[in-house]
């Protein structure tokens, strides 16, 4: 049974080992490989004389290039400033905000919307009424009541109803505001 620590200090120590420790491990030699079992009969060729050891040098050795996956990963983080856009300031961040945040307001009231050019309700132009009403200069309707609106005739007992006896109107409850 694994131990869970609740301490973030301690998981990040034994994370921290447990890299270590793999970069560590990873970089030392691996076994030789030798060459696959052959079926069948082959020719024995001349054994190759082992490499002749040279003196120990006075400098190290050239590093290789290991095209492995820590060294691709270094690789990347070499190149990690120049694909970030640049840190901006405190300042310069709470700039970029306000401007896209404008202040506004919820006001309540019921404008309705009157009809637009294609038969439906414009309900923008009734938001802005709404706004300005309140003071303010714009607003957008949040939320919209509708409500059928019929003519006397539609009380009469006994008299049929007409297509054109009714109408729904519609209503901005609430708007968005801003300045």
């Amino acid at each position: 049974m694994m131990v869970r620590s609740g301490n973030p200090a301690v998981r990040l120590g034994r994370l921290t080992s447990a890299v270590l420790l793999f970069l560590l491990g990873s970089g030392a030699a691996g076994w030789p490989q030798s060459a696959p079992p052959a079926l069948g009969l082959q020719e024995q060729g001349p054994q190759a004389a082992p490499p002749p050891s040279t003196p120990a040098p006075s400098a190290p050795p050239a590093r290789e290039d290991n095209p492995g996956l820590i060294n691709e990963m270094g690789k990347l983080f070499d190149k990690l400033p120049s694909i970030l856009p640049p840190i901006k300031s405190p300042s310069e961040t709470m700039n970029d905000l306000s401007r896209l945040a404008k202040p506004s307001s919820m006001v309540s009231g019921r404008v309705a919307c009157p009809a637009s050019s294609n038969g439906g309700p414009d309900c923008k132009q009734a938001a802005d009424q709404l706004c300005q009403s309140k003071g303010y200069k714009e607003g957008k309707g949040l939320n919209a009541d509708s409500a059928e609106k019929c003519s006397a005739k539609v009380l009469i007992p006994g008299r049929q109803r007409k297509p054109d006896d009714c109408r729904t109107d519609t209503f901005v409850t609430s708007a968005l505001c801003q300045n």
